[in-house]
């Protein structure tokens, strides 16, 4: 038999296959910015970044097409804002400030230098606003059966001489409040399988989320017990940090009406279209990396901080209550298919 071509037909001229990986990784560059703290930027075997504090915050997500996006639903930009909002948002939940990302990346020798220069775009774009930048990473060919791009992105942060925000500080009498928005992802999620792609809000909410990053700093500074990010649902999330905090999170349905659908809005229209609760996407949708936090009681909530709940003594166990009444029955009552999101279920 004679060997299969390098280079198949369809290939586009700007392929990675054509380009390669220098020529991938030097493009990709060009669109990276710059970070504040890099002594040392791309290029080496590693990057150098200054750590004033002495400590770096690090977290990691991965994004794989198909599961956390589609290249159909959303632009390249879209796609390297959102994987960085979901790790620049857990720095936040730290109380820290992002310093730098690295990019791992997957995808098939097929894929569009264009594209991916698309996602460095969205990256640098979001990390701009914090000082930060993608400092270094990896380009890894897919397997040859394989038609999906993975992006696996780690944040680095700086926490400034404060102690870091965990999620098992939330005592019995703290206030309960969030930062950002809920539900909006979800929503535009629901009309993006619909087929459409207004009301173009939550639409893009979904594509490229918002979250409150400096929302974050400034509840360490006021004090906050306890916090994290909402990427898998309110009740999803509220229920990690009451049990790695052993209390009782009691949410305030008609204070997380006020503080998330009212004035009425895009979801509340979705909703009506589709026959359902838009408080099924406030309480169990992801994504929109929202921050929660418990202060203090008589604390002073930081600008965009908004008092949802309390934190109680959980003598039967940690674990989620609206009102009084078990999560998940509340979830199940407006009609959402659980508390939030489940990886693997």
């Amino acid at each position: 038999m004679r060997p299969r071509p390098l280079l198949p037909r369809d290939d586009p001229a700007d392929s990675v296959r054509v380009v390669g990986e220098f020529g991938v990784i030097a493009r990709v560059v060009a669109r990276s910015g710059a970070a504040r703290a890099t002594e040392v930027g791309p290029g080496d075997d590693a990057a150098v970044l200054r750590a004033p504090d002495g400590r770096v915050v690090a977290t990691t997500d991965v994004l794989v097409e198909g599961v956390h996006f589609r290249r159909d639903w959303s632009s390249a930009e879209d796609v390297g804002h959102k994987a960085a909002a979901a790790n620049l948002a857990d720095v936040a939940a730290m109380g820290g400030v992002a310093t730098a990302l690295l990019v791992g990346l997957v995808c098939p020798p097929d894929t569009s230098t264009a594209w991916l220069e698309g996602v460095a775009t969205g990256l640098a774009e979001e990390c701009a606003p914090l000082g930060a930048a993608v400092v270094g990473g990896d380009t890894v060919a897919a397997a040859p059966d394989s038609h999906s791009v993975v992006l696996s992105v780690t944040a680095l942060g700086d926490l400034a001489g404060r102690a870091p925000v965990l999620r098992s500080g939330a005592r019995p009498g703290d206030v309960l409040a969030l930062a950002g928005r809920l539900g909006w992802s979800a929503c535009g999620l629901a009309v993006l399988r619909r087929g459409f792609s207004s009301p173009i809000a939550v639409v893009q909410a979904h594509r490229r989320p918002t979250p409150p990053y400096a929302a974050g700093p400034a509840a360490a500074v006021a004090g906050a017990t306890a916090m994290c990010d909402v990427s898998d649902g309110l009740l999803a999330d509220a229920g990690h940090l009451a049990a790695d905090s052993g209390v009782l999170v009691d949410v305030d349905r008609a204070a997380l009406v006020r503080a998330t659908l009212e004035p009425p809005g895009p979801l509340q229209q979705v909703a009506a279209a589709l026959g359902g609760d838009p408080l099924a996407w406030v309480l169990t949708g992801g994504e929109d990396h929202a921050l929660l936090a418990t202060f203090p009681p008589r604390t002073v909530l930081p600008p965009g901080w908004t008092a949802i709940g309390a934190v109680r003594a959980a003598p039967n166990g940690p674990g989620v209550r609206v009102d009084g009444e078990d999560g998940a029955a509340v979830a199940a009552a407006v009609g959402a298919g659980g508390t939030g999101h489940v990886h693997f279920r």
